[in-house]
């Protein structure tokens, strides 16, 4: 049964990017598509353009979309199984899945990490439940350890603004936050990257490195100015220590982007997945520029989503 929860190949990843760029083109070319069909979208945490960029996709395709907030409008799930419920929870994950199962024809799910269960949190565990249970095709909307279709926008607003049959010098840097913030963003960029064939370097304060499931073949270095010389993509992102699982340990300012940074990568385009704290993360006079693609990204949310619901329905 296909899922869509990660990076799978370059030839999936280039076909679903393709794919994307025609509806982005013509968004309603495939508007019979998903006719009687219905995709649930499961929420346990918030959500803003996840939520709003996967309705239109599913509304795009003729797909009927409904949203459930799982975490304000449905009951506490238990997800162990075995589990004695004499506690908070009030459903079982096998009965609340099987029953979404049985109404959609499509579930994604939205899940965040604990960041205090690593073993649980690196077994996706909440999302695998679903999928076990559910019977049905299941797409990620985020994960405790990975953000696909995140990534997908990501491949999508790059492959637009780098000339073809170019191996652009990409830069996934480390941002300082006011919390702990998953990895997923993280992870998926820098498999999704490496997936394509692009040149990533990673750079990040000591104590920040990530799973090496995700970055192998990366280039990482400590020395942020050094990694941001001759960039032509590069990628803000905060996130907690892996190694010292969900801890915060740095919020060094000099992390924060600004053109400054730049004066050594002066073509360099800049990427946010967004939410993003104004002048922790990224600074106004970047957000505001030229530079910035963050909202050519989030509008390529719709397209990403589109192209994944559409091979998943066909």
């Amino acid at each position: 049964m296909k899922q869509f929860t990660q990076f799978e190949s370059r030839e999936l990843g280039q076909e679903l990017i393709d794919l994307a760029l025609q509806y982005k083109f013509n968004p309603r070319i495939d508007g019979q598509k998903g006719s009687g069909k219905r995709i649930g979208c499961v929420f346990l945490n918030p959500s803003l353009r996840t939520r709003v960029s996967t309705q239109i996709a599913a509304q795009n395709l003729g797909m009927d979309a409904i949203v459930l907030n799982m975490d304000k409008e449905g009951w506490a799930l238990e997800m162990q199984d075995g589990a004695i419920m004499n506690k908070g929870t009030v459903e079982h994950i096998k009965d609340a899945a099987g029953v979404l199962g049985s109404f959609f024809d499509v579930l994604a799910i939205r899940a965040f990490p604990t960041l205090t269960q690593q073993q649980e949190d690196l077994s996706d565990f909440v999302i695998n439940q679903f999928i076990k249970y559910a019977g049905i095709p299941v797409v990620s909307l985020e994960s405790a350890i990975r953000h696909p279709l995140q990534s997908l926008a990501d491949m999508i607003s790059i492959q637009e603004h780098q000339p073809e049959d170019y191996k652009p010098k990409v830069v996934l840097t480390w941002a300082p936050h006011i919390k702990a913030i998953p990895h997923a963003v993280a992870n998926s960029f820098a498999e999704w990257s490496l997936g394509m064939g692009y040149d990533l370097t990673i750079t990040h304060p000591e104590g920040y490195e990530l799973d090496e499931r995700f970055t192998n073949g990366a280039r990482l270095e400590y020395d942020q100015s050094k990694a941001l010389e001759g960039a032509d993509f590069v990628y803000v992102k905060n996130w907690s220590s892996f190694n010292e699982y969900g801890k915060i340990l740095s919020t060094d300012p000099n992390w924060m982007l600004t053109q400054k940074h730049l004066q050594h990568g002066p073509n360099a385009k800049v990427m946010h997945c967004l939410p993003v704290r104004r002048n922790l993360e990224l600074s106004d006079e970047i957000l505001d520029s030229d530079r910035s693609l963050v909202q050519i990204q989030a509008k390529n949310r719709i397209f990403a989503a589109q192209a994944v619901l559409s091979k998943i329905i066909e």
